[in-house]
């Protein structure tokens, strides 16, 4: 499973991933796809973000369960600490 969720990016963005994955709600996306999927969603959202941000979680053999990346400006950053990730505001 794959989650991203998108802040201020164009909305021909929003729609490039509608076609890969479901929309629940504005600028979050959803849904199961391979490794190789996943990393194209995410250089695509690298590349077209403007001044906007992405965060993707996805489910991975870790002792949480997930791995976590996040790209351009947002106000959570995501920390390692002692191999957990946690979320601190910035």
């Amino acid at each position: 499973m794959v989650v991203m969720i998108l802040e201020r990016v164009p909305e021909s963005l929003r729609g490039e991933l509608a076609r890969w994955l479901i929309e629940p709600h504005p600028g979050v996306f959803v849904g199961d796809v391979s490794a190789m999927v996943r990393d194209r969603l995410w250089e695509k959202c690298c590349r077209r973000l403007g001044g906007g941000a992405v965060l993707q979680v996805w489910s991975s053999n870790t002792e949480q369960g997930f791995e976590v990346r996040t790209w351009g400006a947002t106000r959570r950053e995501i920390v390692d600490l002692e191999g957990l990730r946690l979320v601190r505001l910035r």
